[in-house]
């Protein structure tokens, strides 16, 4: 699993700064996560292929999270992309993008396919045979939702001595990778985890930007290996956090030690502030393993 962000800071794109968006890789897939504007140059800067992006998740509704969205279409359009491109996103967005493509006239050469979010529960969007994507309600000004990556589990480990041992026929031992119990050469059932232990652990991502502080989600982010929550504002603008419903980075590192997650990297910062460790340092009071989002910074965690 690995994790690149392309942009981290909230409102405004600067020189030194870019809006949210960020590629997530986990079991040869390519997700973009959040498409602020500049997504299209970042990815270019960073060497992700577009054409191994198939499948795009937007937050919400606000530009700094998908202004970027329209022109990343148009290019896969000029790229002459031939395979469909999946967008999960609030309702309205779909609205949005046809009519800038009406309007233009530039329609694309390859399936746009919506996939329009409206429930304020958590809900299944994504999945196939090794991962699997949930929302997760978030606590904004608009609707909103962050997104919870989870790899399924994998094949087990075989001891194979043990299961030459128990005169178990090589053509079952498929089977047993796959979990199942088998009978041996002898006609004796032999249980699975007699022959067999649990693979590679399974890793999750949860991606939580925009929101103010909120237990509810504490549920569905229950021990993630990795947790981006936003952290706009230090505690001396603490104040502006219910008006404006973010977060500080004190309270994203509590979210993070009640949902006793792995690691949190913080992110969305105001472009008020000029120093980020600032936001490790009073996130630190309340949660030890934390990471700091930066453009072009890489997390791998394979």
């Amino acid at each position: 699993m690995k994790l690149t962000i392309l942009g981290c800071h909230s409102a405004t794109p600067s020189q030194n700064t870019n809006p949210t968006s960020q590629v997530l890789e986990i079991k040869n897939h390519v997700f973009l996560i959040d498409c602020g504007e500049g997504t299209q140059v970042q990815l270019r800067k960073h060497k992700v292929k577009f054409a191994r992006i198939k499948h795009i998740f937007i937050s919400h509704l606000h530009g700094d999270h998908y202004f970027g969205l329209v022109g990343l279409i148009s290019t896969f359009r000029l790229l002459t992309r031939e395979s469909e491109l999946h967008i999960y996103a609030p309702k309205g967005l779909k609205e949005v993008i046809t009519m800038q493509m009406k309007l233009a006239d530039s329609w694309t050469n390859y399936q746009l396919i919506f996939h329009e979010l409206s429930s304020n529960k958590s809900e299944l969007i994504f999945e196939d045979e090794k991962v699997e994507v949930h929302t997760i309600p978030l606590d904004h000004r608009i609707y909103t939702n962050g997104f919870l990556f989870k790899e399924k589990e994998g094949e087990r480990k075989l001891n194979i001595v043990k299961a030459k041992q128990l005169n178990i026929d090589k053509a079952y031992f498929r089977k047993l990778k796959q979990g199942a119990d088998v009978t041996n050469e002898d006609g004796e059932h032999i249980k699975n985890e007699l022959v067999t232990e649990r693979g590679k652990k399974p890793k999750s991502y949860a991606f939580c930007s925009d929101t103010a502080y909120s237990e509810s989600i504490l549920p569905l982010i229950n021990t993630v290996d990795v947790l981006y929550h936003e952290s706009t504002f230090l505690k001396k603008h603490e104040h502006l956090t219910q008006k404006t419903k973010h977060s500080t980075a004190a309270e994203a590192a509590q979210i993070a030690s009640k949902a006793n997650v792995g690691t949190l990297i913080l992110g969305h910062y105001s472009s008020r502030y000029d120093n980020i460790e600032d936001f490790r340092t009073e996130a630190k009071e309340h949660f030890k393993n934390i990471e700091l989002a930066e453009a072009g910074k890489v997390f791998d965690y394979d």
